[in-house]
């Protein structure tokens, strides 16, 4: 799991029920997880664009009435659009990292 170097952390905080809490607890232990590892877990998926995350979400969405069906719509050909585009070019995360720093260096020029 990657944890942030102590002095460049920031805090995520949100209140919930003491039920909850109590619940989100035992299945946290159940899984071999604590809870700040869970919270690192479902932030890189999500920040990373993991699909299962990103299905979910989007589910979470249209139950809850969070979003119009043709905001989620376009919201999901871009990451359809996105990971085509990365599939098309064979492309990893550090690679597209370097892309940006090229780019960067030569306009600099």
């Amino acid at each position: 799991m990657i944890k942030p170097v102590t002095r460049d952390r920031k805090k995520i905080m949100f209140y919930d029920s003491p039920d909850r809490q109590a619940r989100f607890r035992i299945r946290c232990q159940y899984d071999g997880f604590s809870q700040s590892d869970f919270f690192r877990m479902m932030l890189t998926g999500y920040i990373e664009n993991d699909e299962l995350i990103l299905r979910y979400v989007d589910n979470y969405k249209e139950r809850h009435s969070l979003q119009g069906k043709e905001k989620r719509r376009k919201i999901q050909s871009a990451h359809a659009t996105a990971s085509e585009n990365k599939n098309k070019f064979s492309l990893k995360d550090g690679e597209i990292e370097n892309i940006f720093d090229i780019i960067e260096s030569e306009s600099d020029i």
